[in-house]
């Protein structure tokens, strides 16, 4: 008997992108609480370099990738509310570096008309991330001042736009004056070109000296020490990513010498932890997208052959928005 076969991206030892190699693999079956996808556009994120970097730890090999939009082609057992043909979405596909994959029902959402497939990719892991960073972690409210590192990628994006939908002021930093144009679009009160100024101090200079109320940071090592001098007293230092490397070990006494600051390293995974509030977050971000209140940047878009291309360009920060892969 003829067994049906897909392509995958693979990795059998960590390293650089060229350890990302296409493979045959077997079309996995669903199990129970699950279903196989027919996968359509699949996210690219940081988590997937530092599992390819052996940052993070996986068994090997492991094909790479949680976040992909397709439509169902098959119902393991107990399954319910989903059917053949929905289209659908997630942020916990297993293996979304493919052509089909598995995906457990509890984390699986229907995209709703007037979103296509590839939209949803693109937004669902950095769009539901901006929101609980505006919504749960450092709840926003109009008036409130953040500070938003990495203001033209992808979250920063989204984060920003929420942001100003709440009423906040939102100060951005970024690297080029192209960058900074499109986190102005987004929304930004304030860009700062962190290549050509110091943002601690034009944050100072912003803010009249006082500071701000929270900085969301996904660069880590490089930006930490400055981010924290960026805050007023008692206000939120959210680091929610390392693109530079992880912040190194300090003496909490430092947020207290600070202005007794909050420190907090929050992950999508605890903000979704619920039906509830999976769908909460979904149904707002994807009903923004179709409404047109949340708008997308998809710079580009790789045949999943070029997966090692779209994770060289999205570390060396070539990128704005989202990098999808399409099988």
């Amino acid at each position: 008997m003829l067994i049906a076969v897909m392509k995958a991206i693979q990795i059998h030892s960590t390293g650089g992108p060229e350890v990302l190699e296409v493979v045959d693999l077997p079309i996995p079956e669903p199990g129970a609480g699950q279903v196989l996808i027919r996968i359509e556009a699949t996210g690219v994120n940081f988590i997937e370099v530092y599992f390819r970097k052996g940052v993070y730890k996986a068994a090997l090999p492991i094909t790479l990738g949680s976040e992909a939009a397709g439509t169902v082609e098959e119902l393991g057992p107990g399954v319910n509310g989903f059917a053949a043909g929905d289209a659908v979405v997630s942020t916990a596909v297993i293996g979304s570096y493919a052509e089909y994959a598995l995906v457990p029902t509890a984390q699986l959402v229907k995209v709703p008309k007037g979103v296509s497939l590839e939209q949803a990719a693109a937004v669902i892991l950095q769009g539901m991330t901006a929101h609980y960073l505006a919504l749960s972690t450092f709840p926003l409210k109009a008036g409130d001042v953040a500070l938003v590192h990495a203001g033209a990628g992808g979250v920063g994006l989204l984060l920003t736009q929420i942001a100003k939908r709440i009423g906040a002021r939102v100060i951005t930093t970024v690297s080029t004056k192209a960058k900074a144009e499109l986190s102005r679009e987004a929304g930004a009160s304030d860009v700062i070109l962190y290549t050509e100024q110091d943002f601690e101090a034009e944050v100072k200079r912003l803010t009249s000296g006082k500071g701000v109320d929270v900085v969301y940071d996904s660069v880590g090592k490089t930006t930490f020490d400055q981010s924290l001098n960026c805050l007023h007293p008692r206000g939120m230092m959210v680091l929610f990513g390392a693109s530079s490397g992880p912040v190194p070990p300090f003496d909490p006494i430092l947020l207290n010498s600070k202005g007794s600051l909050f420190l907090t390293r929050p992950t999508l995974w605890h903000y979704i932890a619920t039906r509830a509030e999976l769908e909460w977050r979904a149904g707002d971000v994807l009903g923004w997208v179709a409404k047109g209140e949340l708008k997308l940047r998809t710079e580009h878009t790789y045949p999943l052959a070029n997966a090692a291309q779209a994770q060289i360009d999205l570390e060396e920060r070539k990128t704005t928005g989202k990098i999808l892969l399409v099988p």
